[in-house]
């Protein structure tokens, strides 16, 4: 029997992600998720047969490394843990963050490994969903094979800022995009017959003062953006349960709030699993229960036992009705049953995993992923003539950064690199680390004859005569983010710019590599011929960098997330309320013994830029980013012609996409549509990543989503397409108006 020792020291939860193949032994004696119609009748079944005691028992769950002694079942350190009931059938019920691979943030289970996937940012530069479920159902076998049911993963929140500590873990700042990825890669994880989340519902797009910020902006914006990837999510993955987030929307806690709990998620889209709360994020009884949330999460991390004693006391009062109770545990076993994970029993010891086949799905998400920024003069791939390379810093000797937080995986091979954090509000269950995954070593393979050297970048000079010297320079840029905290700006840390403008000075065939959390400023762009954004690439990271760098692998991402030309071009240049909470912490810790005195109080974000996230608002604007939502470079090129396009009820446009160059590669046409003579931005529609070899020609078929077509009416409520003309454009990113056309679409209106 495999035992797991260590403690969790802090935390929260997290969400997932993506990539191609599963593994995994399937459990023998498991039936196939229930109808939807018969899980909730099966559920009602069962709780007709509860006691209140074991009613309650059910909505409020354990947070292990806080939890000796309060229960009788073993404990699992990790996220957290909910008895069942033996004589009723319901299952024990075991909880994982999961947003990556299999969460041991600080190596809680001594020993215990698991598969790294890319960041969620490099699953969604793949514009793949079966990237992303292929990565899910990777993550699902694991989670299953070390008795783990229900998992933490399925975030799409929308990336409203640049600079937001937690933008790696999500899917970028389009809700298309984030919806349908997120959805896929939920459906990966439950086809193991486990529970996936769809998290944190809704609006948490920011670190600074996640627990107490207040995220204002009015509904049909809302609508419009971060609910409507929710929506798309949970229409395609169907996930078992929501984790409500820990922010305030428009006033109310998150996991408090009834228009987002009970009219939007559970009337207006029929939502049937159940809402969990994050972990910390509960703050009443009967307002809570009333609202719409269902349990509550890792008991131990909120301010008191809400959902437990004081829960019944507030049913045997009248604050909250039986019915509404019953309807709390009918939907937790809803979800258990609708997965399949209340009839597929967890192992009874951790089974063996394939981890060599795992980590192929790794790579293989990480190579769809990384984007080719830039290509002056075809300096990649690596040409046979440079006979001597100088590979520059980011410890790409031994390794590849990750992400912090709840999501890290501690991966197969171990972690080379690991800093733990002196100060912060993630000091507590981050640190900064490395997968073992070398791009210098991967680079020597690739490259036999080849003389490939490595200086760490700390020595200034040396290192710029090292890049003088070689043929060819590499540098690896790095920018390490974190849950719990934002980067204060978006700059490159500890001087690398200086040194990355240094070393092109010095060497005009340099390639720059950006493992970074999300978009970073480069004002050395102009220097570097050529530029790879590899995100945080996962623990196959290294070697699928060499195999984009050297060509063995066609470089396929699309940027999900605009970069910006300068922090002022965003909505907001900096964090909110960095400078407050600065202030207090300063203030604290002069003054420890009154340092209560000095807390972060509830603070307003207003979202002025409503729908317009991203690339609507740089079009909004009329600015030019640095880099625009959808671009990245090939190997190839690829041309679009004779498109056609068909309105009425439905918009769809036919195209050609043929692959005019010599190297097979991979393509993401996008399509574009606004209304003729609206003020508004265009908004990608539809999608589509495909592979042509060379010289091949495909007409494909985009399919407009109705939902991005159509408007928010409030007065309806539900959603509004306005008869008329509506003007389309075929392009290669969000700036891309080479092709356009316009065509003319009935009125119609479609629910909530």
């Amino acid at each position: 029997m495999l035992k797991f020792h260590g403690l969790l020291l802090g935390g929260s939860l997290l969400a997932g992600l993506a990539a191609p193949a599963v593994l995994a032994r399937e459990p023998q004696a498991a039936s196939s998720p229930a109808p939807a119609g018969d899980a909730r009748a099966r559920a009602e079944a069962v709780v007709a047969r509860m006691t209140t005691d074991e009613k309650i028992a059910l909505v409020h769950g354990l947070f292990p490394p806080m939890a000796n002694g309060k229960t009788k079942n073993e404990l699992i350190p990790s996220a957290g843990h909910i008895d069942g009931i033996p004589r009723l059938g319901v299952p024990l019920v075991r909880e994982s963050d999961a947003s990556l691979g299999v969460a041991n943030q600080v190596e809680q289970r001594k020993g215990d490994v698991a598969t790294a996937l890319p960041s969620g940012l490099a699953t969604a530069a793949s514009f793949d969903p079966e990237i992303a479920r292929a990565g899910g159902a990777m993550i699902g076998a694991e989670a299953r094979a070390k008795r783990f049911n229900v998992l933490l993963a399925g975030g799409v929140n929308l990336t409203r800022d640049p600079w937001n500590g937690r933008n790696f873990e999500y899917l970028g700042e389009d809700p298309l995009l984030a919806g349908l990825l997120g959805g896929a890669h939920i459906a990966g994880v439950q086809s193991n017959r486990i529970v996936s989340t769809v998290k944190h519902f809704a609006l948490n797009a920011q670190e600074t003062g996640r627990m107490v910020v207040d995220a204002r902006i009015d509904e049909k914006a809302l609508r419009m953006s971060d609910l409507l990837a929710f929506q798309i999510a949970i229409e395609k993955g169907r996930p078992g349960s929501v984790m409500c987030a820990y922010n305030k929307v428009n006033g109310d806690w998150a996991c408090e709030n009834p228009r987002l709990l009970t009219d939007v998620l559970k009337r207006d889209w029929g939502y049937r699993g159940w809402v969990m709360s994050d972990w910390g994020a509960v703050h009443s009884t009967a307002k809570a229960a009333n609202a719409g949330l269902d349990q509550q999460s890792g008991q131990e991390l909120d301010k008191a036992l809400f959902f437990a004693k004081p829960l019944k006391q507030a049913v045997e009062n009248g604050e909250v009705p039986v019915a509404r109770l019953d309807d709390m545990v009918i939907r937790y076993l809803t979800g258990l049953i609708e997965t399949g994970a209340y009839d597929a029993p967890m192992p009874a010891t951790a089974e063996a995993i394939s981890y060599d086949q795992h980590a192929e799905v790794a790579q293989r998400a990480a190579e769809a992923g990384i984007v080719l920024l830039k290509n002056e003069r075809n300096l990649l791939p690596l040409a046979a003539s440079a006979k001597r390379i100088v590979v520059i810093g980011g410890n790409a000797d031994v390794g590849v950064l990750s992400g912090g937080g709840s999501s890290q995986v501690r991966s197969v091979g171990g972690a080379p690199v690991e800093v733990p954090l002196a100060y912060g509000a993630a000091s507590s269950f981050a640190r900064i680390t490395y997968h073992a995954s070398s791009p210098l070593e991967a680079l020597r393979k690739a490259l036999p004859g080849v003389q490939v050297d490595y200086v760490d970048g700390r020595n200034f000079n040396a290192t710029v005569e090292a890049a003088k010297a070689a043929d060819l320079a590499i540098v690896f840029a790095t920018q390490w983010t974190t849950e719990a905290q934002d980067v204060p700006d978006l700059r490159l840390p500890d001087h690398q710019d200086a040194l990355i403008d240094a070393i092109a000075t010095a060497q005009p065939k340099t390639v720059a590599v950006m493992e970074t959390g999300g978009p970073v400023l480069m004002p050395w762009i102009e220097k570097v011929p050529a530029v790879v954004q590899a995100w945080y690439p996962g623990q196959r990271g290294g070697e699928a960098i060499a195999n984009i760098l050297t060509g063995k692998v066609n470089p396929s991402g699309r940027l999900p997330i605009t970069f910006p030309a300068s922090a002022g071009q965003p909505p907001r240049p900096n964090p909110v309320g960095l400078e407050t909470m600065n202030s207090l912490e300063a203030q604290a810790a002069a003054n420890p013994a009154n340092a209560g005195n000095f807390q972060f109080q509830s603070f307003p974000v207003e979202y002025t830029e409503g729908a317009d996230v991203g690339y609507r608002w740089y079009e909004k604007k009329a600015l030019k980013p640095l880099f625009p939502f959808g671009h990245g470079l090939s190997y190839t090129s690829f041309a679009y012609r004779k498109p056609k396009v068909t309105g009425g009820r439905t918009l769809s446009v036919t195209v050609e996409v043929t692959n005019t160059g010599k190297r097979a590669g991979a393509d993401v046409p996008q399509l574009y549509v606004v209304r003729e003579g609206a003020k508004e931005p265009m908004r990608l529609a539809a999608f589509q990543r495909i592979e042509l070899k060379p010289g091949e020609t495909r007409r494909v078929t985009l399919t407009a989503e109705p939902r991005i077509v159509a408007d928010y009416d409030t007065a309806l409520p539900g959603w509004r397409i306005a008869g008329g003309r509506y003007r389309v454009a075929i392009g290669h990113d969000a700036t891309d108006r080479k092709l356009t056309a316009v065509t003319t679409l009935a009125a119609s209106t479609m629910k909530p």
